[in-house]
């Protein structure tokens, strides 16, 4: 299932479910068949998100060129899957476009 969230600031951002309830956990809401993040929600959504970020990219750093040991005795090396940044980041500008505007953001109407 997609979810879209809306704002007059920004175009639609639209994700799978598992992503949106992922994300909106993050901030602290919970995914519903609708749902909004106010104005006034906005700056603790974006401390929240942009730390869960950094978090994510210092332990991906912490991991990257790590080898393991294949079964033909070889090392291989796992090519890195896509990290909360660049899933994220649609919905972090949102965030920051509707802050800057005073907007709220929508889901589910």
């Amino acid at each position: 299932m997609l979810v879209t969230f809306k704002c007059h600031a920004a175009p639609d951002v639209t994700m799978l479910e598992n992503l949106a309830q992922y994300l909106l956990g993050i901030i602290g809401k919970r995914l519903g068949p609708r749902g909004v993040i106010t104005h006034d929600e906005l700056d603790t959504a974006i401390t929240k998100l942009e730390t869960a970020i950094a978090t994510d990219k210092k332990e991906r750093a912490e991991h990257e060129g790590h080898f393991h040991e294949g079964e033909d005795g070889r090392e291989h090396h796992h090519e890195p899957a896509v990290g909360l940044a660049q899933r994220a980041f649609p919905f972090l500008d949102m965030l920051r476009a509707a802050k800057k505007e005073g907007n709220d953001i929508v889901w589910g109407l």
